[in-house]
């Protein structure tokens, strides 16, 4: 039987395989909006009014129903079969429907007052907050869509399928790529602005994210025939568990819709450049913290549902070192080449140089947080597993308020920029927070052990800094230019070099998390590729 580290390496690999090619197709999708759109008031008011079904969706959808829902269908699945919970699987997805259809409708009769408070300040630009009304209303119904993905998405998670879910969000990126590049032009015909492809592409990848999954679910004998039965102990138990969830799981939800509403009063472009900033930062959080996440929690609340806590002491060490890895390598290279990411990416078209300065400021400020974000993802679902509703709820609502406070505070002297170095001073503060707390829950989580790997990897990334900086430099003096192969060499020379400094240096200091990642890809090019 394999070691816990390699199984959770390998969960997490899956997941990870996945999530890269969802969060570069999102890279692809930014850029596309990048190109046609740049940062100016029809960008501003299509984030903005994202944001709003957006938010909604993390905290009920994905955040605090994922984390309710799948260690109580996972107790389920373990204790009782396949067949107690598929009952409770159906219970939920009928009350999902119901309760986001009707807040997806409160939404869409509401949007002009929604909108007026979110973002006040777009009434100095004549049509802006009509223009962000109308497709508030449009992206609204894209919630219940993205509810039923997220149920889907923890069953098969449950069930050890940690590929197809976590491509599902890919679906949604192509589907609204192609709605992008082929009806932007038809816009103008029909008498509607040529933003509203983008909002019609979000819909149409709701509906691709539900329909990638459900093959995958049909095969492992689930079938939907709508019930609703609140007498089921298990659905009480989720439900009873949402309420907090909502607010213990919102920390990053919350303070990026601070950070939008804050960033209406900017001026035009600020919305957008947080927005793009951010999808950059997407994908470390996505590979290296969501994937990870995704890993662990399953496996956690099997053994809790067993009464292991030494199993879960170990998976959770396991899971912070291998986010420690890969977090803080990517937040030292996001760092430092944030501009030439940033320009290679979205300087095209409509997206100026002066966007490129704007958004890669915010990049940098946004990676301060990224170990925290990825921190708090890991161990805040965990406190739902062992039936810990308050601690996470009190260490959510004081990060939203040291976000609150640090952004009022810092946007007063840095502009925009101070909202995303808020928020990260936020995600740094609650992940400590919940990682700490967690520990003291389980008796000890291997904080010898991670505190080992914390400062081998702090030496292996500086190292790594070292050479990114040399490369680039050097690359600079030698390929100049802004051509877009000159843009590509130069950026894969020093990426190239940091992973490889890396991957050195991992070797040299001997860290245990390297050896896992290592050997999950040696399995993956070995000689069971399709496993």
């Amino acid at each position: 039987m394999a070691d816990p580290g390699g199984r959770l390496a390998r969960s997490a690999g899956l997941a990870g395989a996945a999530t890269l090619v969802s969060r570069l197709l999102g890279l692809v999708r930014e850029t596309l909006l990048a190109a046609y759109f740049g940062a100016g008031n029809q960008m501003d008011a299509y984030f903005v009014a994202f944001r709003i079904p957006n938010l909604v969706r993390d905290l009920f959808a994905e955040g605090a129903m994922s984390a309710a829902f799948v260690p109580t269908f996972t107790r389920h699945l373990t204790l009782h079969g396949r067949a107690d919970a598929w009952r409770l699987g159906v219970n939920l997805l009928t009350a999902l429907v119901l309760a986001t259809g009707g807040l997806a409708l409160a939404g869409m009769i509401f949007a002009p007052a929604i909108v007026g408070v979110y973002a006040a300040d777009f009434s100095a630009v004549p049509g802006k907050t009509d223009l962000t009304i109308w497709l508030t209303r449009v992206m609204l119904p894209f919630l219940p869509m993205a509810a039923l993905a997220a149920a889907a998405m923890g069953m098969l998670n449950s069930l050890h399928h940690y590929f197809v879910p976590a491509l599902s969000p890919a679906t949604f990126n192509v589907a609204s790529i192609l709605c992008v590049v082929l009806l932007t032009p038809l816009m103008p015909s029909l008498g509607w602005p040529a933003i509203m492809a983008a909002a019609i592409g979000v819909l149409a990848g709701g509906l691709a994210q539900i329909a990638v999954q459900w093959p995958a679910l049909a095969r492992e004998g689930f079938r939907y025939r709508p019930r609703l039965d609140f007498a089921d102990p298990g659905l009480r138990r989720v439900l009873l568990l949402m309420g907090p969830g909502t607010i213990g799981l919102a920390a990053t939800q919350l303070n990026l819709f601070v950070n939008t509403l804050l960033a209406t009063s900017q001026g035009t472009g600020a919305p957008s450049w947080l927005s793009y900033a951010f999808r950059l930062m997407y994908l470390p959080i996505g590979l290296f913290g969501v994937s990870i996440a995704t890993a662990v929690l399953p496996t956690a609340a099997r053994h809790l549902a067993t009464g292991d806590r030494a199993a879960v002491r170990v998976t959770l060490s396991r899971g912070l070192g291998l986010m420690l890895l890969l977090n803080v390598p990517a937040t030292i290279g996001l760092v430092v080449l944030a501009t030439p990411i940033v320009r290679l990416l979205f300087e095209r078209g409509q997206f100026l140089p002066s966007d490129t300065v704007e958004t890669a400021a915010i990049v940098q400020c946004y990676a301060v947080g990224l170990v925290g974000y990825a921190a708090a993802r890991i161990a805040s679902p965990v406190f739902y597993a062992l039936g810990q509703h308050r601690l996470p709820v009190l260490v959510s609502s004081a990060s939203v308020g040291i976000n609150v406070a640090a952004s009022l505070l810092l946007v007063t002297f840095m502009g925009v920029r101070g909202l995303a170095l808020g928020t990260s001073i936020a995600a740094l503060a609650h992940g400590a927070s919940a990682v700490w707390l967690l520990r003291r829950r389980l008796g000890g989580i291997g904080g010898t052990r991670i505190a080992s790997t914390f400062g081998r990897v702090i030496v292996a990334s500086a190292a790594m800094a070292g050479v990114v900086a040399a490369i680039h430099s050097w690359s600079l003096s030698t390929l100049p230019g802004g051509s877009l192969a000159a843009q590509v060499v130069r950026l894969g020379l020093s990426i190239g070099a940091g992973i490889a400094t890396l991957a050195v240096s991992a070797r040299l200091l001997r860290i245990e998390e390297f050896d896992d990642a290592l050997g999950w890809l040696r399995e993956r090019l070995g000689s069971n590729p399709a496993g």
